[in-house]
This record gives C-alpha cells, structure tokens and sequence, in this order.
C-alpha cells in the first residue's frame, strides 16, 4: 500500500514518528511525505487528498495541532474523503463505513504510541460498497458530481 502522508509544522513530531511506524510495517510498500517547514495544514491537505485521487497513492495520513482543519481541507478536493479519528471506534467507521481515504490526526490530541496503535488497524480496515453505507456513499458522490 502506497502512504501519503504529511504535515504542517504543528503537526511534525507526531508525523515522523507514524512515519518511521509506516517504514517499519511490511503493508506499507512506499511512504510519500510531502511536508515541508512551510507548508500550511491547506497546501498539504490539498496535495495529500489530490494525489490519492489520481491514484498515485492509495491512502494518506495528514496531521495538524486537532486534525480538524486537515480533514476540512482533504475533503474540498472533489472525490477524497477525509476523517479526523482519534479512537478505534471512529478509525473503524472511517474506513468501514465511510471509505475515508485520508485518515487525519492532531498533535495537540493523541500520543505517538497510541496514533502508531490506531494506524495499525487502519492499515487493514476496508470498505464494504454493499454495506447499508454504500447507497450513502453514493448520495453523496451524486451531490458532489452536481
């Protein structure tokens, strides 16, 4: 699985240490880190969500101080879905329900063990499109098409 991952400054301690997490694990076949010192949470969102979209990398992790303001911007760009979870039941729905490409965290809200923990599961959480929340999902793709 291609990783796209990356971070603003208030987001770069946590996004090294899931980095060298991602490096380590034998799912991950390639760690694309697009952060840069000044790079804003917009720009990196933006890139991160643009990329997965055009299918150059399968799934992304974008960090700030909340993951909020990461997540908002992942999901301006048209087909990326992006979620901030910080906790196993919301990085299960995230992907289960959701099928949330970009998983966003804070900095400023969880320890690097426990977002290494979470993305562990996440690496192997998959969307069932037959779900009661594929007809959602589609609701949706249909409102964002226009």
């Amino acid at each position: 699985m291609r990783i796209i991952i990356g971070a603003p400054g208030n987001g770069a301690a946590l996004k090294d240490a899931v980095k060298s997490h991602l490096e380590a694990d034998s799912r991950v076949s390639e760690v694309i880190d697009i952060s840069t010192p000044e790079v804003t949470y917009p720009q990196v969102s933006f890139e991160a969500a643009q990329t997965i979209v055009e299918g150059r990398a399968d799934r992304g992790i974008l960090i700030c101080g909340t993951g909020i303001g990461t997540a908002i911007a992942a999901s301006k760009v048209p087909g990326a879905r992006a979620a901030t979870a910080h906790d196993l039941v919301t990085v299960r729905g995230s992907v289960e329900n959701y099928d949330a490409q970009l998983l966003c965290m804070g900095q400023n809200v969880i320890a690097p063990a426990a977002a290494n923990a979470l993305v562990d599961v996440w690496l192997d959480l998959r969307h069932d499109p037959a779900s009661s929340y594929g007809p959602k999902l589609d609701e949706i793709a249909a409102y964002e098409a226009g």
